[in-house]
């Protein structure tokens, strides 16, 4: 399993290296995508040519196999990564006709490194043969990976493949839930005893052809796998060869349990700079590590999400069918649709201090619009601070506190600003005063609800993210034109 492991660290070097000499992958995507358009044309004038069939037929035959020849150079000379992003960038049709080109020594890497939509279209054009061959080049950890979307039988012919070891951690990772330590960790790691000599350990170091990626420490087990410590790879190196393990690891060492959260770890990963953690179970045995690599990609992914869901959409094929896109995006704009309405009907209620005052129908959406920015940047910072654990059950009274004050501040200073403008385009101190009492208003509704709605999400088992924006916009466009309105109705009238 080591060996195999180094193998395919150096082969991925070795696809870095042609990705490098070459061009980047954006390149590439625009030298295919021209590709693809000729031979489009091609197809398209042979179908016109219907007076010579034979001829026409050949003439497509040759220019296609010649474009299959271009593509098969310019895809296989990249990296795998590069691949994938590639094939998340075309259509499904030609997605699927790109990936029948890739060389099969790249399709483990590539289906590791795309995303999980574009993973799906992929499996689903491959025999079960190249599958099984695919996932012969994976770890046990990897295949974790890709087991939700491997046929039943592709499954059970990998595991067969498998050595009882490699099994064992097969069926292990697929024990843990999808967004825990457990399915992030990887089992290809060193560990040495405490009672051997560093000499020992640098002549064990030396036998391996390479070490696992990401190794900054060696883990000291017992005969139990117990971890016991941890040894810097720099410390091994400066330390005198003579010296015993237990002299030299340190048993000062952040380790994590299989069922923590990956965004856990994520967060202490960033928080004490780490490359690897040791993966310990409730016993204190060592059953695997996570790495800075798995770390980025959590991170990653969070990032994507969250961007996503503050929109309220999930994650799609940019080039899925139309059906699954108005799916996925038509539920949040029927929400969206329902609560602008409410505000509308709420301004109708306003109707004759409208008619009276005709410029507040036109001063209204700035005291909705600047509410809803206030309520925004605040909810951006505690969505944020909930994301890397620092709003706690005994903080947010001094949050809720705090946010209204700087928003007090801030909004009675853009309030004279407003308030200047309201009677410069109406004439009216009275508007004027009115229009920055209202705005003030408007923005503390709107502070106050940008740390409580995300918290109370989160509360109730929800993501604090999906759909906190629409809920606020929600709710400071009804109470501004309320706030608003009915401040006119009662001191302008």
């Amino acid at each position: 399993m080591q060996e195999h492991k180094t193998n395919k660290a150096m082969e991925k070097s070795s696809s870095s290296q042609r990705r490098l000499d070459r061009e980047d992958a954006q390149q590439a995507l625009q030298r295919l995508q021209h590709i693809l358009k000729r031979q489009e044309v091609v197809t398209s004038l042979t179908e016109r040519q219907v007076e010579d069939t034979d001829r026409s037929t050949l003439l497509e035959g040759l220019m296609h196999r010649q474009h299959e020849a271009e593509i098969q150079t310019l895809i296989n000379s990249l990296h795998p990564a590069d691949i994938a992003f590639i094939l998340e960038s075309l259509p499904e049709q030609d997605r699927r006709a790109v990936w029948q080109l890739v060389d099969a020594e790249h399709d483990a890497d590539v289906l590791l490194e795309v995303e999980d939509w574009a993973r799906e279209s992929l499996i689903k054009s491959m025999e079960a043969d190249e599958l099984i061959a695919a996932a012969g080049n994976m770890d046990a950890d990897e295949i974790a990976d890709l087991v939700p979307d491997l046929p039943p039988e592709v499954i059970a012919a990998v595991q067969r493949g498998l050595t009882e070891e490699e099994r064992a951690q097969l069926v292990e990772a697929m024990g843990y839930p999808e967004d825990t330590v457990g399915a992030l960790m990887d089992f290809d790691m060193v560990r040495v005893r405490e009672d051997v000599t560093l000499e020992v350990v640098l002549r064990y170091l030396r036998r391996l052809q390479e070490l696992p990626d990401h190794t900054d420490q060696i883990f000291v087990v017992d005969r139990t796998d117990r971890l016991q410590g941890v040894l810097s790879v720099t410390r091994l190196l400066v330390s005198e060869p003579e010296k015993l393990v237990s002299e030299v690891m340190s048993t000062d060492y952040l380790s994590l349990n299989p069922l923590d959260s990956d965004s856990d770890a994520a967060s202490a990963f960033e928080r004490y700079d780490l490359v690897s953690a040791p993966v310990i179970d409730d016993l204190g045995r060592l059953v695997g590590r996570v790495t800075i690599d798995e770390v980025v990609d959590v991170l990653q992914e969070d990032s994507q999400e969250q961007a996503l869901s503050r929109a309220g959409l999930q994650e799609e094929d940019i080039f899925s069918p139309v059906k699954t896109a108005i799916r996925n995006r038509a539920p949040w704009l029927l929400i969206n649709l329902c609560t602008a309405a409410t505000a509308s009907f709420i301004a109708s209620r306003f109707e004759d201090t409208v008619s009276h005052i005709v410029i507040l129908a036109f001063l209204m959406s700035i005291v909705a619009g600047i509410g809803g920015n206030s309520g925004n940047q605040t909810m951006t910072m505690i969505i944020r601070a909930m994301a890397t654990g620092r709003v706690t059950g005994s903080n947010v009274i001094p949050l809720i506190k705090r946010e209204l004050l700087v928003t007090f501040l801030v909004g009675a200073c853009g309030s004279l600003v407003t308030a200047t403008f309201a009677w410069f385009i109406s004439g009216s101190v009275a508007i004027a005063a009115v229009m920055m009492a209202a705005m003030i208003g408007n923005m503390l509704i709107g502070a106050a609800l940008g740390v409580l709605i995300p918290i109370l999400r989160d509360r109730f088992g929800n993501d604090p993210a999906v759909g906190s924006s629409v809920l606020l916009t929600f709710a400071t466009d009804s109470l501004g034109f309320l706030l608003f309105l009915g401040l006119a109705t009662v001191f302008l009238l």
